[in-house]
């Protein structure tokens, strides 16, 4: 049996129109919403902006579909606002459902290496991170740092369960190759 995560009920009451339920998501996501949004895009207030018509156009909803992850969905969601305020020059070779090369950023706060002389091995490994595709990128930042399951990570990045698996895998196998390549430094 699978437990409720609390912000579902949260959820729930947004759906009855409660208020409060509305304010607690918006005050739980905001942070993980600006810290996510920035890697896709630079603009800070196009980021605050599209977090806040999301939670306008989520409230202003009259059908609230049912959802296993709000994390996930409030991540989608924004993801797919900014794709679609940006209009990214190639989208016209993209899938109609799936924005899959927009631009995902790596920067030094994704990492929490704690002395100074592992400086080096932090550059180290933002190197190798951008020379990994953008999917692959937004794979590794959603495993490994926002601590996603397969199931969210697919429905975030509109692919199916193994899909994410295998890319998760090859984006694992792509970063310790360029790790061994660029100075032969194993994780």
């Amino acid at each position: 049996m699978r437990i409720e995560h609390p912000h579902i009920k949260l959820w729930h009451g947004l759906k009855n129109g409660d208020r409060d339920a509305l304010a607690g998501l918006f005050t739980a996501y905001y942070p993980l919403l600006i810290k996510y949004g920035s890697k896709i895009c630079a603009d800070k207030g196009l980021l605050e902006d599209s977090i806040q018509d999301l939670f306008a156009e989520i409230w202003q909803s009259k059908s609230r579909s049912e959802i296993q992850s709000v994390q996930a969905y409030l991540l989608k969601a924004l993801k797919y606002k900014l794709y679609k305020k940006q209009r990214l020059p190639h989208s016209a070779a993209l899938n109609e459902n799936e924005p899959s090369e927009m631009l995902f950023e790596v920067s030094h706060d994704n990492f929490m290496i704690e002395k100074q002389e592992d400086q080096n091995k932090k550059q180290r490994i933002i190197d190798a991170l951008k020379k990994l595709s953008n999917r692959q990128r937004e794979i590794i930042y959603l495993k490994i740092y926002q601590e996603l399951s397969y199931e969210e990570i697919s429905d975030i990045m509109n692919i199916n369960y193994q899909v994410a698996r295998n890319l998760m895998s090859q984006a694992i196998k792509a970063l310790k190759k360029t790790l061994l390549m660029l100075v032969g430094w194993v994780l």
